[in-house]
Formats: C-alpha cells, structure tokens, sequence
C-alpha cells in the first residue's frame, strides 16, 4: 500500500508538470495580454484539480492494468501458435474499444445533428440515431481491420513506412471524389479514434506481440499500430459517403 501511494504521488508530479505549460500559457493570455481576471476562480481551481487527479489515476490505471494485460495476452495468443485466434482477437479488440471510445461516439452525435440541420438527413431522433451508429461501426470497423493489418505487418516484418504512406496516398486521391459533407467528419473520425480506450490497448498488443516474437524489435516493430488505425477510418468514412 505504501509503495502504491509513492508511485501515485511521483505519477501526480508528473502530471502536474505535464499540465504546467497549459496553465502558464492560458494564465499569460489572461492576465498579461487580455488584462482580465480569473473569472469563477474557485471552480476553475477546482475542476483543474479534478482534472489532475483525473490525469493521475487514468495514467495509473492504465500502467498497472491494461498495459500489462494487453502485453500478456498478445504473449499468450502467439504462445498458443494460433494464428486465426490472434487475427480475430486484433479485430474485435480493434472494434470494441472504438466503439466504446467516448471522443467518437461525441463526434458522431454531433454529425448526426449538424447533417439534420443541414438536411443531409431527416431531422428526427430515429434518423440522428441511424446516422451516428452508422458512422460509429464503419470506424470501428475500420480500426479492427488496422489493427489485423497491423498484426500481420508485426509476423511478417513488414516495414510500418510503407502502409502508411500507402494510406496516406489513398486518403489524398478519395478526398478528390468523397462528397464534400463527408471529408471534414472522415478527418476527424481518424483523430478521435485513437483516444483514451483504444490507444493504451492498441499499443501494448503491439509491443506485447513485438517482445513475444523471436526477431522482432519492440521499439522497431510494436509501433505503429496506433498511427495505421488513425489512417484507415479516413478511408473507410470516405468510402461510407462516396457509397452509402
């Protein structure tokens, strides 16, 4: 309990350090550029301190719990040699933390509502809702297929540079022919995807997977993942509006 409580405060002076320069740079516009006061000082006090402690534990968490498990689940899955089992583990795991993913279901509740208004769909509860589940399984889909390339990539040792700038060229030619409603919301699916469920499991199958084979360097081939399933929901949310 002891060392629990050690390790959480030097995780608390961490994150407090990382939260420094945001707090300095909004203070300096407020005080010595726009010479204003803190308005509601008391609750902004208070809910920086929520959001610090918030940090804290969430990075607690996620170094004591889901980074551990995702690195042994991979070690077991490729010490089982079921190569099927580890394929269809990647891709539900890829799509049930997106799908979960609190950024993503924000942004599509939100695209619901602005293609209502703008009369892309029918303005009612029932059509918002289609739409913003629609738009939440085709990016989950597409992270579950990054992260099945992913895995292959890290068995075969295949070079990451290649499928991204791959992607990339992909996404640059489909903006050119996706329609127009479509390229804002496919750009930012690609950035809320890899938020605060997804990334810690993504990243510690990768390394998990790269440390359990024989031939494999973590720091060379355990990355990666995390930026191919930030590429491929452009992709897919583009062919979702070019098709559907």
């Amino acid at each position: 309990m002891k060392a629990l409580s050690i390790q959480f405060l030097k995780s608390f002076y961490r994150s407090f350090q990382d939260l420094l320069p945001i707090i300095l740079v909004i203070g300096f516009f407020q005080l010595v550029v726009l010479k204003q006061g803190v308005p509601q000082f008391g609750q902004i006090l208070a809910g920086g301190l929520m959001v610090l402690v918030g940090l804290t534990l969430f990075v607690q968490g996620l170094q004591m719990a889901l980074f551990p498990l995702g690195e042994d689940m991979a070690y077991n899955f490729v010490k089982k040699g079921n190569l099927s089992l580890l394929l269809l583990f990647a891709f539900t795991l890829g799509f049930g933390t997106t799908v979960a993913e609190p950024a993503l279901i924000a942004i599509a509740d939100e695209a619901a509502s602005i293609a209502a208004t703008g009369g892309v769909i029918e303005n009612n509860e029932p059509a918002r809702d289609s739409y913003a589940l629609g738009l939440r399984l085709v990016v989950a889909l597409a992270v579950g297929f990054a992260l099945l390339v992913g895995v292959i990539r890290i068995l075969k040792g295949w070079p990451v540079q290649y499928l991204i700038i791959g992607g990339y060229l992909g996404v640059v030619i489909m903006t050119g022919f996706a329609p127009k409603e479509i390229i804002g919301i496919a750009y930012d699916s690609g950035g809320v995807t890899t938020s605060t469920v997804t990334v810690p499991l993504v990243a510690a199958l990768g390394i998990g997977l790269a440390h359990s084979i024989r031939g494999r360097d973590p720091l060379i081939d355990g990355f990666g993942l995390i930026a191919f399933a930030s590429l491929t929901p452009m992709i897919f949310v583009m062919a979702y509006g070019m098709f559907f």
